[in-house]
């Protein structure tokens, strides 16, 4: 049993944390011309603590060995208040709220209002300062760093067995996950709107996001701080050689997802509101197979049935979260090497070629796909040329290129 596997996250899980907005920094942007600098983010819900454990784990077991970074790495807190809480957003959701309108607003002074924005009126929420806190921090690293910037993001999940990345599919963030040897899940930027992660995209930012397991288990702390180790690594922080944490850390996260699948897709989302009084039934974990039609959960209109066969993916079991459950399927790697020749290739140059799918000759690196000529290939082939899905206008549909990282691990 390896050190990760043995200590496990027994630094009190349960109760709540108090921390700084910088856990901790190691190296400097002037180690080296254009050197990496590595950003980890845990804790952005405050019911998910154990990349905070993990986060100060690393940091005490790279003390001495600051002469050896080609880099720096910088510990982020999330959401502060709601980790001292034990809850997972006090007045919302800290992980919905990167969008291009609340940005704005949170970058606007009092009283002024951003050019062009509609901004809802609403009293301010504790939410309001920690995402501030949180976007400061971020760009004042974004702003110092001459070399690439990655992000990772640890969260946990309340159902059993979440253990996987997402990404934004750009070939650059895909990079960066494969580094962490557990399932990846596409598609999730198509289902939910203001993710941190999404955010860091839209900047140029390679960012992934790192499920390490159920939010108080304990082997999920050691799984996060193996992430950690792979990506310290996979980003040119540390010579392999320097780290004598990879070889346990790969180890570990390789038997953790020997029997999940390698690669899914996200094909439907079960969104929740308060009013709805949804229940997940008991007994779900994540990729669990499910029938189409099966019952899995329940709410004040009755039971509630699996639109389509595939798995379950993040099943709720907490009483805050706007999604009741996803739906994946799984898709062979193949599909993902196909997918980087085309890109690479730039076969995206002639898409507007094929039936059905034009430019947008008003909006740049948009395309508005006609869902009657297009129907069974358009998204599938989109999203193997790096587009994604935006919004539905009458038949159209509109879609953008994921927007790739500015410098990063992909060649």
């Amino acid at each position: 049993m390896t050190r990760l596997e043995r200590e496990g996250g027994t630094e009190g899980l349960a109760s709540g944390f108090h921390v700084p907005r910088v856990l901790g920094e190691v190296g400097g942007p002037g180690v080296g011309l254009l050197a990496p600098t590595l950003v980890v983010v845990a804790g952005l819900h405050g019911n998910e603590p154990a990349g905070v454990v993990a986060a100060r784990r690393v940091l005490a077991a790279l003390a001495g060995r600051e002469d050896r970074i080609r880099g720096r790495v910088v510990f982020l807190s999330g959401n502060r208040k709601a980790l001292a809480e034990r809850v997972r957003f006090l007045d919302r959701d800290l992980n919905r709220a990167w969008t291009p309108t609340q940005v704005a607003a949170l970058r606007t002074l009092p009283g002024e209002s951003p050019p062009g924005a509609n901004l809802p009126t609403r009293p301010p929420s504790p939410e309001d300062e920690e995402q501030q806190e949180l976007l400061e921090a971020l760009d004042s690293v974004l702003d110092s760093s001459p070399g690439p910037v990655y992000v990772l993001d640890l969260h946990t999940t309340s159902g059993p067995g979440g253990i996987f990345t997402t990404v934004g599919d750009t070939l650059e963030n895909r990079a960066m996950a494969l580094a962490i040897p557990v399932p990846l899940v596409l598609g999730l930027e198509e289902m939910v709107d203001g993710t941190l992660q999404d955010y860091l995209g839209s900047r140029g930012v390679s960012a992934i996001t790192f499920e390490s397991g159920q939010h108080l288990e304990p082997e999920a702390v050691g799984r996060a701080e193996a992430g950690i180790w792979l990506l310290l690594a996979a980003t040119g922080l540390f010579p392999e050689g320097a780290l004598p944490e990879l070889a346990p850390a790969r180890k570990l996260l390789v038997q953790a997802g020997r029997q999940l699948p390698r690669s899914l897709e996200i094909r439907y989302r079960h969104p929740v509101r308060s009013k709805d009084a949804f229940r997940m039934n008991p007994g779900w974990a994540n990729f669990h197979r499910v029938r189409r039609g099966q019952v899995i959960a329940e709410d004040r209109n009755g039971p509630i049935r699996a639109p389509v066969t595939g798995r379950v993916l993040m099943p709720l079991y907490q009483p805050q979260g706007e999604d009741g459950f996803f739906m994946v399927r799984e898709f062979h790697p193949f599909w993902l090497n196909l997918s980087r020749i085309l890109r690479r290739a730039r076969v995206d140059r002639a898409i507007h070629w094929f039936p059905g799918i034009r430019k947008d000759p008003e909006r740049p690196g948009v395309l508005l796909v006609n869902r009657r000529v297009a129907r069974w290939y358009a998204l599938q082939l989109l999203h193997l040329l790096g587009f994604r899905r935006h919004r539905a206008e009458g038949d159209q549909l509109v879609v953008l290129r994921r927007p790739r990282a500015v410098r990063s691990m992909e060649r």
